[in-house]
C-alpha cells in the first residue's frame, strides 16, 4: 500500500527567505539600473550612488544587529531560522561581489563615458601646470587650515574615527621636531570639506572638470609632515553600528534622552572597513586591529571609498540630455478649477498620485487651513519632512496666529531624528501642541486633519497618504494621497489622533484598520475571506503592492489562500520573505519588483471581496514592526470611481510592465520579466504620459 507524502506545514523555516540576503538582492537590482545602458548616463551614476547609500544603512543597521546576535550567542529570531553567523558569512560574500561590480562599472564604463561627454575626474598624473597651481592654492587656502594630522605615539593614541568619515592612514619615515619616530599618522578629513571639487572652467580642459578631495590630500600630504618622508598615504572609511538605543519605558523625557544618544551614533562598534586597494598589507592589518574587525569585514576598493559623494555631480552638470527628461506634475481638474480646496473636497473625495501629480495641493491644504479664519484646528503627523519644510513653517505660523495646532512628531524616525527634534522645538516655541507618540510604538501613520467652522457647525477634512509629508521626496517617490471629508473616516482619523495625544482605551473605528490594534487582523481576515471564496468555487483575487513582505503569519495566510486557488499578485519593491511558485504551496502567487526612475513607495491592497472590489491605502508594509510596533493606518477607498482608478493606475500597470519589472523565483532570485514580442511597456513612463504635463519650454 502506497503512502501519500506528508504535506509540509506552511510555517516551516524552509518556506521563508532570509531578510538580509533579500535586501542585498534588492540592491543588486538597483545596481543593474546603473549598469543598464538604456538609462541616461548621469542617472546611471545616481543609481550607483544609491546602491552605496543603501549599503551604508544596511551595514549600519542590519549587519550591526547581526554582529550583536553573534556576540550574544542566541539563536536566530527570524522565520527562516538561518543562524546569524551563517547569515553574516553569506552577507559578506554577496556584499563583496556587489561592491566589486560597483567599482568595475564605475572605472570601466561610467567614468570613460562621462569623460567622452566632457565630464572628467582628473587624476594627479593628468594635472596640467595650471591645474596643479590652482589645486595647490586651493589646498593651502581651503583644506590645510582645517586639517589636524595626528601622529601615533604613547601620547597620541589612535583617534576616535567618525562613522563613514574620510580618513587617511599615513606611513612616515624620519624624525619630527621633537625627535619622535612614530612612523604612522592619521589625517581626518573634516566633513565641512567637499569630497568632489569642481575646477574653474578656464583650466579644467573640458566642459566639466572635477578633482577628488582624496587626490588633493594625497598630492599634498607631505605639507602636513615637515622634514619627514611620506612612504604611503591610504584613504579609509569605517562604518559603525548606528542603531540608537533609548529605553523608552525608563526615560522621563524622550527628546532629551535622544539628544544625548545621537552623538554616540558616530562612534558605535565598527562593522565594516573600506580601504584603497593600494593600501599596504601592514597598514591593513593595523587598521583591522584598531577597529576590532576581521578579513571578512574588509573591502578593498579601486577608487573613492565613499561613492555616495558623487550623488551631487549630476546637479552640477547642465546636461539635460544625460538625465531623465523633465516634467511638470499634473493637477486634478477638481483642484485646478477652484481656489478653495475645502469646497473642492466637499464636492467629492480627491486622489493624488505622486509624483505624476503635484504635491502642491497638499501644501495648499495646510496653507489655506493656516490662513482661513474659519479653521479652528489643525492636526498632523510628522515622520520624515526634511531639514527645510514649507509645511512645518506653515504649521508654526498657524500656531503663532492662535490656531489649535497639534503635531505628532516621531523622534525615532531613523536618520531623521535630529531634524525632527529641531522641528519639535520650533513648534513648541510657537505654541503648538507637540507630542512624540506612544512609548515603544513609532508613529508611522500619514494623516493631516483640519477642523473648520461652517454654517455654525464644525466640519472635519482629512488627508491620508501612503507617503511622508516631505516636499522633496514627493517628487521622487510614488505615493497615493486621499482628500476626504467623509464624516466616518474623519472621525476615525480624529480618534487615532486622540489615542496618540491622550490616554484611554482604543475606540472602535468605523472604516480604518489601525496598527497595532486591527490592521494585522484586518489583513488576515481579508486574505482568509478570499480563500473561502475560492474554496466555494467563486472568483477570488488579491493584488497587493508594498515595499517589504516579511511577517510570517501573513505569509502563511497567503500560502493557504494560494492552496485554496486564490490568484495572488504581489508587487514588492524590496525584500520579500515569501517563496512564490512553489508547487503545492504557492503555485498561484506571483511576486514582482518594479525599479525605475522613481522609488516605488505606495502601499495599496486590493481584494475581490465577493465582487465588492475593496481597495485600501496604507502607511504600512506587511512586516512585524508595522503590524505590532508602530502606529499605522489603512484606509478604504469608498468612492467606486477612485477604486477603479487606483487599480487602473497603481496596480495593473505594475502587472503589465515588461521593461522595469523583475520576477521573483522560489529561491529568492530575480530576473527581468521577459518581453518576448510584446511592445515595451513601462508603468512609470505610461503614468508620466497619462497624469503629468510636459516640461515647460525655456523662454
Amino acid at each position: 500500500m502506497s503512502v501519500a507524502p506528508k504535506k509540509k506545514r506552511v510555517s516551516s523555516p524552509e518556506r521563508f527567505l532570509n531578510r538580509e540576503l533579500g535586501l542585498l538582492a534588492f540592491n543588486s537590482r538597483v545596481l543593474e539600473e546603473a549598469e543598464n545602458p538604456r538609462n541616461p548616463l548621469l542617472e546611471r551614476l545616481r543609481f550607483l550612488c544609491i546602491v552605496s547609500s543603501n549599503l551604508d544603512e544596511f551595514f549600519e543597521i542590519r549587519v550591526g544587529g547581526l554582529k550583536e546576535q553573534v556576540t550574544g550567542g542566541g539563536p536566530s529570531t527570524e522565520p527562516d531560522a538561518m543562524p546569524p553567523r551563517q547569515v553574516l558569512r553569506e552577507v559578506s560574500e554577496r556584499a563583496h561581489a556587489l561592491v566589486a561590480r560597483q567599482y568595475q562599472l564605475l572605472n570601466a564604463e561610467l567614468l570613460p563615458r562621462m569623460a567622452h561627454e566632457g565630464i572628467r575626474f582628473l587624476r594627479r598624473t593628468e594635472w596640467t601646470r595650471a591645474q596643479q597651481a590652482w589645486i595647490r592654492d586651493y589646498f593651502f587656502r581651503e583644506v590645510m587650515p582645517v586639517l589636524t594630522p595626528i601622529g601615533l605615539d604613547p601620547a597620541h593614541p589612535f583617534p576616535r574615527v567618525l562613522n563613514k568619515s574620510l580618513n587617511f592612514a599615513v606611513e612616515l619615515e624620519g624624525k619630527d621636531a621633537f625627535g619622535r619616530r612614530s612612523g604612522t599618522a592619521i589625517v581626518q578629513a573634516p566633513r565641512v570639506l567637499p569630497r568632489v571639487v569642481p575646477l574653474p572652467a578656464g583650466i579644467a580642459g573640458c566642459a566639466h572638470g572635477f578633482v577628488f578631495l582624496s587626490a588633493i590630500l594625497h598630492a599634498h600630504m607631505g605639507e602636513l609632515f615637515d622634514g619627514m618622508q611620506v612612504l604611503g598615504s591610504y584613504q579609509f572609511r569605517v562604518t559603525r553600528n548606528s542603531d540608537l538605543f533609548v529605553d523608552e519605558e525608563e526615560v522621563k523625557d524622550l527628546r532629551s534622552a535622544l539628544q544625548g544618544e545621537l552623538p554616540q551614533r558616530h562612534f558605535g562598534n565598527a562593522v565594516r572597513l573600506e580601504v584603497a586597494d593600494n593600501c599596504s598589507e601592514p597598514m591593513v592589518r593595523f587598521l583591522l586591529q584598531q577597529f576590532g574587525l576581521d578579513e571578512a569585514d574588509l573591502y578593498r576598493v579601486p577608487g573613492p571609498v565613499n561613492l555616495v559623494r558623487l550623488m551631487q555631480v549630476p546637479s552640477w552638470v547642465d546636461r539635460p540630455d544625460l538625465v531623465f527628461p523633465a516634467f511638470t506634475p499634473g493637477v486634478p481638474t477638481q483642484l485646478s478649477r477652484r481656489g478653495d480646496i475645502f469646497e473642492a473636497i466637499r464636492r467629492g473625495d480627491i486622489l493624488l498620485h505622486h509624483p505624476y501629480q503635484s504635491f502642491q495641493p497638499v501644501v495648499n491644504y495646510i496653507q489655506q487651513a493656516a490662513a482661513d479664519p474659519q479653521v479652528v484646528a489643525i492636526k498632523q503627523t510628522v515622520y520624515r519632512t526634511g531639514n527645510e519644510s514649507v509645511l512645518m513653517d506653515t504649521l508654526i505660523a498657524a500656531a503663532r496666529s492662535g490656531k489649535e495646532v497639534t503635531v505628532v512628531v516621531e523622534l525615532l524616525a531613523r536618520f531623521d531624528e535630529e531634524a525632527n527634534i529641531g522641528w519639535a522645538s520650533r513648534l513648541e516655541q510657537a505654541g503648538a501642541h507637540v507630542v512624540y507618540g506612544v512609548v515603544a510604538h513609532k508613529t508611522h501613520a500619514k494623516m493631516a486633519l483640519v477642523v473648520r467652522r461652517e454654517d455654525g457647525q464644525l466640519r472635519r477634512y482629512a488627508h491620508v497618504s501612503t507617503g511622508n509629508y516631505h516636499v522633496r521626496t514627493a517628487g521622487l517617490y510614488t505615493d497615493v494621497g486621499l482628500f476626504t471629508c467623509d464624516e466616518k473616516i474623519c472621525s476615525d482619523v480624529n480618534e487615532t489622533f486622540k489615542q496618540l495625544t491622550g490616554l484611554g482605551r482604543a475606540g472602535r473605528l468605523h472604516h480604518l484598520w489601525q496598527a497595532p490594534f486591527t490592521l494585522h487582523a484586518g489583513i488576515l481576515a481579508a486574505i482568509n475571506a478570499e480563500a473561502r471564496e475560492a474554496r466555494a468555487g467563486r472568483p477570488a483575487r488579491i493584488i497587493a503592492k508594498m515595499n517589504s513582505l516579511l511577517e510570517p503569519r501573513t505569509i502563511e495566510a497567503l500560502y493557504r489562500a494560494s492552496q485554496a486557488g486564490v490568484r495572488i499578485d504581489l508587487v514588492v519593491r524590496g525584500v520579500c520573505a515569501l517563496r512564490p511558485q512553489v508547487p503545492g504551496l504557492s503555485d498561484n502567487i506571483r511576486v514582482r519588483s518594479i525599479l525605475g526612475r522613481f522609488l516605488e513607495h505606495s502601499r495599496v491592497f486590493h481584494f475581490h471581496a465577493a465582487g465588492a472590489e475593496k481597495v485600501y491605502l496604507s502607511s504600512a508594509d506587511w512586516m512585524g514592526r508595522n503590524f505590532f510596533r508602530r502606529v499605522e493606518i489603512c484606509v478604504p477607498v469608498l468612492d467606486a470611481k477612485l477604486r477603479k482608478r487606483i487599480v487602473a493606475e497603481v496596480l495593473r500597470p505594475c502587472l503589465r510592465d515588461n521593461t522595469q519589472a523583475w520576477e521573483m523565483d522560489a529561491d529568492g532570485g530575480y530576473r527581468r520579466r521577459p518581453r518576448g514580442r510584446a511592445r515595451a511597456y513601462s508603468a512609470q513612463q505610461w503614468l508620466l504620459g497619462e497624469l503629468a504635463q510636459a516640461a515647460p519650454s525655456p523662454d
